[in-house]
C-alpha cells in the first residue's frame, strides 16, 4: 500500500493549514484552515459572503485544487483543534468532499458554528465528535486515535492515523505542558506506547523550534497575570486586559484575578462571547458567578457607558484587540470610539504576545501609541506560548522515534530550522526528513 503526503496549505506561512494523507486509494484530509493577516489586509472582507476561489487567490485559505490530481476517495476530515488557521477554512471547502469531519468535543461546537455563519456554499458533512482517547474506524486499513495534549486552546488533540505500515502522527498543533490550568497533561503514556508500536511519519509543527529550553507552562501565565492584577487591588484606576479570546484557561486565569480584587470581569468582543460562552455551556471551564459576557457592539458600547457611570474601579473588561485588529473592541478603544475612556493612570494589560507578521506589529505599535497618549500606563508580555519549544521537540521526537518527519505549520525558515535540528538527531534531508512546500507530494518508503 502507497503512503503519500499532499502538502495543501501551511507549509510557506503560518496560517491556511490544510494536509492530506492517502494510503493506497483511501484519504484523510487533516485541518482546513484560514490565514488571519490576508483577510485583515481587506478591511472590508466579509468572508462568510465570500467565494472559496477568491480566497484562494488571496492566499487566505488552502489551493486545495492540488486535490483534483489525487486518485482515490477522501474518507474524512479530520481537525484536531478549534484556532481558525485550522478549521476557518471548513465552510469554504469541506463541501467539495463527501466524507465526515471528525474533530474533539469543543472543536466540533465551534465548526457547528462556523458553518452555521457561512453565506455562500452550504455545507452538508456530518460532524462526528471524537474525545481524546477515543478511537474512529475509517476505513477497513485505516484508524483514527485522538492523543491528549495541551495548546492555547482547550481541547487539542494530536491526530494518530493507524495504517499498516505504521502510524501517520498529525502533530499540529501542541504543547508538552505537564501542569495545565485546564485539563489533563498530554497523554505522555499513550505516545510512548504508539512509539513502540510504529511510527512511520511524524507531521509536526515547527513554529518555535527556535526557542531555546521548554515552553513555559501555562501556570507561569497564570502566576504573571495574578501578579500584576492583584497588586492593583485599592488602585481606582481603570483595569483593562487583552488576550486571545480562544484561551480559555488565561480567561479562567483573569476572571478568577479580578473577582479577587473585587473587581466585576466583564468579556467584551464577538470571538470573546463565542469561545467562552461555548467552553462554559459544554462545562469545559466555570467561571466566577459574577462574570457577564457581551459581544454584540451596541451592547458592548451600552455596557461602557454603564462603567463609567459606575466607576471603572467597578469593573475588569477583558477585550478583544491584543493585535490591534481593526474594529476590535480595544483599538475602538484606543481610538476613542467607544463611551468607555481612557484616563491617565489607566492600566492595559497585553496577556498576548505579537503575532509575528509585519500588519500585526504595525497594528499593535498604532494601539499602544494611542493608549499610551490617553495616559495609559502599558503592561506587556504577561504570556507563555501555547506551541513547543526546542527540548519539548526533542523529547517528542525520541518519544516516538518516527522513521520520517515533515516539518509544517511555518514559513520555510521554520522548516529549514526544523530540518537541521532533525539532523542533529540523526535523520537526514530528502531521506527521513522532508521539506515540503504548498501543492508538493511526497510518497512515504517504509
Amino acid at each position: 500500500m502507497e503512503i503519500e503526503v499532499i502538502a495543501v496549505g501551511g507549509y510557506e506561512e503560518v496560517g491556511r493549514n490544510m494536509t492530506a494523507v492517502r494510503c493506497g486509494k483511501d484519504i484523510v484530509i487533516f485541518d482546513m484552515g484560514l490565514r488571519l493577516d490576508r483577510i485583515m489586509i481587506h478591511e472590508d472582507a466579509e468572508v462568510e459572503n465570500m467565494h472559496s476561489l477568491d480566497l484562494i487567490q488571496m492566499k487566505a485559505i488552502p489551493d486545495d485544487t492540488v486535490m483534483n490530481g489525487i486518485e482515490g476517495t477522501v474518507k474524512a476530515i479530520v481537525c484536531t483543534h478549534g484556532h481558525l488557521d485550522h478549521i476557518g477554512a471548513l465552510p469554504k471547502l469541506a463541501h467539495r468532499y463527501n466524507a465526515p469531519i471528525i474533530s474533539t468535543p469543543y472543536t466540533t461546537e465551534l465548526i457547528r458554528q462556523q458553518i452555521a455563519g457561512e453565506q455562500k456554499f452550504g455545507v452538508n458533512n456530518k460532524l462526528f465528535a471524537l474525545k481524546a482517547g477515543g478511537k474512529y474506524t475509517i476505513s477497513q486499513n485505516l484508524t483514527l486515535e485522538f492523543v491528549r495534549t495541551q495548546h492555547s486552546i482547550i481541547d487539542t488533540v494530536m491526530a494518530v492515523l493507524h495504517t499498516p505500515h505504521g502510524a501517520v502522527i498529525y502533530a499540529n498543533d501542541f504543547k508538552l505542558d505537564r501542569t495545565p490550568v485546564i485539563g489533563e497533561p498530554p497523554d505522555f503514556k499513550r505516545l510512548t506506547q504508539i512509539g513502540k508500536e510504529g511510527v512511520l511519519c511524524l507531521i509536526t509543527e515547527c513554529v518555535n523550534i527556535d526557542s531555546k529550553g521548554r515552553a513555559p507552562s501555562e501556570r507561569i501565565a497564570r502566576d504573571l497575570v495574578r501578579d500584576v492584577i492583584t497588586s492593583f487591588e485599592d488602585d481606582k484606576n481603570a483595569i483593562l486586559v487583552t488576550t486571545f479570546s480562544s484561551h480559555v484557561a488565561r480567561l479562567k486565569t483573569l476572571t478568577e484575578a479580578a473577582h479577587e480584587i473585587g473587581r466585576k470581569p466583564v468579556l467584551l468582543g464577538r470571538s470573546m462571547e463565542r469561545y467562552s460562552t461555548t467552553a462554559e455551556q459544554m462545562k469545559l471551564v466555570a467561571f466566577p458567578r459574577s462574570t457577564s459576557v457581551f459581544g454584540n457592539r451596541r451592547t458592548v458600547d451600552r455596557i461602557f457607558r454603564r462603567m463609567m457611570k459606575e466607576g471603572k474601579e467597578k469593573f475588569m473588561p477583558i477585550i478583544t484587540g491584543h493585535q490591534g485588529e481593526p474594529g476590535s473592541v480595544l483599538t475602538r478603544i484606543a481610538q476613542g470610539d467607544t463611551p468607555y475612556q481612557i484616563e491617565k493612570g489607566d492600566k492595559v494589560l497585553f496577556s498576548a504576545k505579537v503575532i509575528p507578521n509585519p500588519m500585526n506589529y504595525g497594528q499593535r505599535y498604532l494601539t499602544e501609541t494611542r493608549l499610551a497618549m490617553r495616559g495609559a500606563r502599558i503592561f506587556d508580555e504577561l504570556h507563555v506560548t501555547g506551541h513547543a519549544y526546542r527540548e519539548d521537540h526533542y523529547d517528542f521526537v525520541h518519544m516516538l522515534n518516527p522513521q520520517h518527519i515533515i516539518p509544517s505549520h511555518g514559513g520555510l525558515d521554520m522548516s529549514g530550522a526544523y530540518a537541521a535540528f532533525a539532523a542533529e538527531l540523526g535523520y537526514t534531508l530528502h531521506k527521513d526528513v522532508h521539506l515540503m512546500s504548498n501543492g508538493q507530494r511526497i510518497l512515504i518508503q517504509k
